[in-house]
């Protein structure tokens, strides 16, 4: 193992015991799997998390209006901080991408978000004292006016809000603050713009579509109405063909259940729109010493399956191949690349991991692995653990950074020169990513 990598220590080396990994797996699943109890009495009881200074929360603010209007709906209101700790691995990172990508994809789900600036702490404090004098039937058109405030920089808007509201005292504000923060932590969650409803959390309007799925389901729409308010919107693999005038580069990871979701449909899209794919695999982030929390965990999977349930490819009682099944697939990636198998390789590995529940780091299973992908079991034994590989993936790790990205799936759409078309990170943002292609193809035959 390179030395960049055993200085990373702890996590980087982490290779949990057999029924550990089998039973977290078979635990993640089925936590989305099964209901928690009965639909709730009308209105249905809806508790959101708003966190003034995030532009996520600002989009799911925005929401909550139609929302009230389509269905039988109670809000509860919970003022939040930010994440932190080990639930906000990336403090520079993540603010920066957060505002680039939520005014990204505001316009396809019908919101507004203008370019958003780095928010000032003085005015975010402020925010929040009004916010806590906001009075009940107020908070939906509050909560969005004063995050817009905030991450605009527009003190005038402000101003505006504390006219008409007033202002909490500090110590209100932080008992507010404290009072919303406990609840979430007590509902094992850590991040704002999260919705909770029966015992299920939707993370702002891009898991909407999964509330308003259930509250169908449920009967709770309101006399009169009918359809979704914020569809997914859908994977575009055409008209325009790119015939390799653009590239796709795929930052994947092996221990990754989104990587696991979307791997296949990103790969059979670039080949049907003509886009040459760049697959640039990365090591999982708790292997390179990215903390994560036991909350970040459950939810991450758990939500993973759900989504793979959405997709209509669900997702089995994957068995976790953190560790070494991760180090010696990668150790495979010369060999793979000699025969010009890489995705071949990964797709088999992840699809023998989440899809069929194998132990990869069983040699008769990463055989299957192996041989699956059309590499012969042979010459990949005799290379099979050897380092060599890690710089690669290091370098990978770096070029995400370029972009403040710094998880898996990321995705990066270059033209023929290179240069930057569109980022984005998350396997549910692989739609934004299409979206831009054919975006670009028409400019170009306009």
């Amino acid at each position: 193992m390179a030395q960049s990598f055993r200085e990373q220590g702890g996590a980087a080396t982490m290779d949990p015991s057999a029924l550990r990994r089998w039973l977290t797996s078979r635990l993640l699943n089925r936590q989305m799997a099964e209901r928690k109890g009965p639909p709730e009495p009308f209105p249905r009881r809806l508790e959101y998390f708003h966190q003034l200074d995030d532009p996520y929360s600002f989009l799911a603010a925005q929401c909550i209006g139609p929302l009230l209007a389509q269905y039988d709906l109670q809000v509860d209101w919970h003022l939040v901080p930010g994440p932190s700790g080990a639930n906000l691995p990336e403090p520079d990172l993540l603010p920066a991408l957060a505002r680039e990508d939520a005014a990204s994809v505001a316009p396809y789900y019908g919101l507004i978000c203008e370019a958003l600036v780095r928010p000032d702490d003085a005015m975010l404090a402020r925010a929040q004292r009004v916010f806590t004098a906001v009075g009940a039937a107020e908070k939906v058109e509050a909560a969005e006016l004063l995050s817009s405030a905030v991450l605009t920089g527009n003190m005038a808007a402000l101003e505006a809000q504390a006219f008409r509201h007033g202002e909490a005292t500090a110590k209100d504000t932080a008992a507010c603050l404290e009072k919303g923060d406990a609840r979430r932590k007590a509902l094992h969650h850590y991040a704002g713009g999260m919705f909770y409803y029966g015992g299920e959390w939707y993370w702002g309007v891009d898991r909407l579509y999964h509330l308003e799925r259930r509250l169908q389901e449920e009967g709770a729409q309101r006399h009169g109405r009918s359809g979704t308010l914020f569809p997914r919107p859908d994977i575009r693999c055409g008209p325009l063909s790119a015939d390799n005038t653009l590239t796709l580069e795929f930052y994947a990871s092996l221990r990754s259940p989104y990587t696991a979701l979307i791997f296949d449909t990103a790969v059979a899209w670039a080949q049907q729109v003509g886009v040459r794919m760049d697959l640039r695999p990365v090591l999982p982030m708790v292997m390179r010493g990215v903390p994560a929390t036991r909350d970040k965990g459950f939810y991450i999977f758990a939500d993973a399956a759900r989504e793979a349930r959405a997709l209509g490819a669900p997702l089995g009682s994957f068995y976790d191949p953190i560790g070494e099944p991760v180090r010696q697939c990668y150790s495979l990636l010369p060999l793979a690349d000699s025969e010009h198998k890489r995705v071949e390789l990964m797709s088999s590995f992840l699809q023998a991991a989440f899809r069929e529940g194998k132990n990869t780091g069983r040699k008769r299973v990463l055989r299957r692995v192996v041989e699956r992908a059309g590499l012969p079991w042979a010459a990949a034994a005799r290379i099979l653990g050897q380092p060599g590989w890690e710089q690669e993936l290091e370098a990978n790790r770096q070029a995400m950074y370029h972009f403040n990205c710094w998880g898996v799936p990321s995705f990066r759409l270059c033209d023929s020169d290179g240069v930057t078309i569109a980022t984005a990170w998350g396997q549910d943002r692989f739609w934004f990513i299409a979206e831009k292609a054919q975006e670009t193809l028409q400019h170009r035959g306009d």
